[in-house]
């Protein structure tokens, strides 16, 4: 990991992100796609929604009433695991 802030993914490859907690962050941002702060590990958090707007594909994914559900989930997941989580 970098000295800044890391990415999402980065804390997955270390393993201080479970699958379960970026699912979940997945399901949170797309019951409420105005969803803000996320918890995503221990002492991290990360916007999902900055995540999905700075994330050109996912942004227009969302914004696509043809798009479907996996394709949504899958838009959304790359957007966070490329966000940066900032420390609770």
């Amino acid at each position: 990991m970098s000295e800044s802030s890391p990415t999402v993914g980065e804390l997955f490859k270390a393993k201080a992100v479970t699958d379960e907690q970026v699912s979940a962050a997945v399901e949170m941002y797309l019951s409420d796609l105005e969803a803000g702060i996320f918890p995503i590990a221990a002492g991290y958090v990360v916007d999902v929604d900055a995540a999905v707007v700075r994330h050109l594909w996912a942004s227009h994914v969302i914004a696509n009433e043809e798009s479907s559900p996996g394709l949504m989930r899958a838009a959304v997941r790359t957007a966070i695991l490329l966000a940066r989580a900032q420390k609770a």
